[in-house]
């Protein structure tokens, strides 16, 4: 099975993505900066005085869709995608009902019950979710404003195929933010695909210099900076990572 489509995954996403702090880490243990990583691919990545009227933006990857719901305080509509159906059936309940309940692991058997709630002051209304692959994306998408796709890329098959295709969904003078911690693996990427983290010509290549040889053509990077971020297993498993965000500038002139 798919481990996007289990329970376990499913769990753990949901407290990833609308966790409290409290809910999250111990209290007065752990790294707090490292929260809220969905919210914060949005805040920290996107600068809203860039962003054109009534903005159209897409969350490439959407998982169970916080990122997606913080663009919309400041995009008129959102569409998030992502690959797996659990993922994106527990957003649109989010999406219709603001909230939705899971349970929390915390030791083998033990779980307890939580709520993940959308944030007070978002404009669910403005936000769909829809099942989606990343490498063949439905026709008549449109273009948009503001492309996201946050850990995403290193879990693709061919990550280039999809990148190939981003200059038709940026509408020019638009952003693409793409986050990930490179966590290049075979069982997801075939070693051919990766985009970084191998030696090419006794030269090691990193997978920001990949993408710059993606997606120089179409597009301008303007900002490149860390962001930390924490999935938590159960009571006393964290997994700590920093992604790194490039943010890139589509050429031509914005509507």
């Amino acid at each position: 099975m798919n481990i996007y489509e289990t329970d376990k995954l499913l769990a753990e996403y949901l407290l990833f993505h609308y966790g409290t702090p409290e809910e999250v880490l111990p209290e007065g243990v752990g790294p707090t900066d490292a929260l809220g990583y969905p919210a914060r691919c949005v805040s920290e990545c996107l600068n809203v005085a860039s962003l054109p009227a009534e903005a159209r933006a897409l969350d490439l990857g959407c998982a169970v869709g916080r990122a997606s719901f913080e663009l919309a305080r400041s995009c008129r509509s959102v569409l998030g995608i992502d690959f797996s159906e659990r993922f994106i059936a527990a957003a649109i309940v989010l999406q219709a009902r603001g909230e939705l309940g899971y349970r929390r692991a915390e030791e083998g058997d033990l779980i307890t019950p939580l709520v993940a709630r959308v944030p007070e002051g978002i404009d669910r209304r403005g936000v769909r979710f829809e099942v989606g692959d990343a490498m063949h994306l439905r026709g008549a998408l449109g273009s948009f404003d503001v492309v996201l796709m946050a850990n995403l890329i290193d879990r693709l098959i061919e990550p280039r195929h999809c990148l190939a295709h981003l200059a038709k969904l940026v509408n020019p003078g638009g952003r693409l933010i793409i986050t990930s911690p490179y966590t290049w693996l075979e069982e997801f990427t075939p070693r051919e695909h990766w985009l970084g983290g191998f030696e090419r010509d006794g030269r090691a290549v990193n997978t920001l210099e990949g993408l710059k040889g993606e997606l120089e053509r179409d597009f301008d990077l303007i900002e490149v900076k860390d962001l930390p971020f924490l999935l938590r297993e159960h009571a006393r498993k964290f997994q700590w990572s920093v992604a790194q965000a490039s943010i890139w500038r589509r050429r031509g002139v914005q509507r």
